[in-house]
């Protein structure tokens, strides 16, 4: 196998289990060997172990030689600080439009059609559900017009893709939720009300992702 080659079948093979890991298809916890990975992605076990040492790198991965590599569960402290992080920056956002009514009124339209494509989606389709979902968030961030914020939210996204398939997969009533909730997310934006949406954002998170007192 040439060195292009090799080089692209460890990133087609990063990318299919990073995205098993952020679709909870392979779940927090549980252990996976080079051996089956590289037969379901009909691969030699060499680029299986070079996207599992990048994943292990971003931090998706824990690997034990001889044993295989553990998925890193979601902890609880993770989870806090991933919301906490959001809501800081999410409310920045609504607060620098909240007094321009043109950005505003612009940010309410992009975001019922983020809505509409929300309501259209399958739940089913934990992947897409998840991805439309991060992105009505992004588009709150965007609009803040301040890009290194917005790069740094774009760095949580794959973490709170994580943490919304987990919440969705756990109970079949996350997802009608977070559909009820983006749409008085949209109305507190369209009023310009950021206190009533850093409010409803806080509460809003609470209760998707079940979250406690952090660990």
């Amino acid at each position: 196998m040439s060195s292009a080659s090799a080089e692209s079948a460890a990133e087609r093979v990063y990318r299919e289990v990073k995205a098993q890991i952020l679709t909870n298809e392979i779940v927090g916890g549980e252990l996976i060997s080079e051996g089956e990975v590289a037969t379901k992605c009909d691969v030699s076990r060499t680029p299986v172990r070079e996207a599992f040492l990048r994943l292990e790198a971003e931090g998706w991965m824990r690997l034990y030689p001889k044993r295989g590599a553990l998925v890193v569960p979601v902890a609880d402290r993770e989870a806090h600080d991933v919301v906490e992080a959001r809501i800081l920056l999410e409310e920045h956002a609504v607060r620098s439009v909240a007094e321009d009514a043109a950005g505003r009124a612009d940010l309410a339209a992009r975001l019922e059609r983020n809505l509409a494509a929300h309501q259209a989606a399958d739940p089913g389709d934990i992947a897409e559900f998840s991805r439309i979902d991060a992105e009505f968030h992004q588009l709150i961030v965007a609009a803040g017009d301040n890009q290194l914020l917005a790069d740094f939210f774009v760095g949580l996204g794959e973490r709170h893709r994580r943490m919304t398939t987990t919440s969705v997969r756990r109970d079949d009533t996350v997802a009608a939720r977070i559909l009820a909730d983006h749409r008085e997310l949209l109305t507190a934006v369209a009023r310009g009300d950021a206190a009533a949406f850093t409010a409803a954002l806080s509460a809003h998170l609470a209760s998707v992702h079940d979250l406690g007192r952090p660990s």
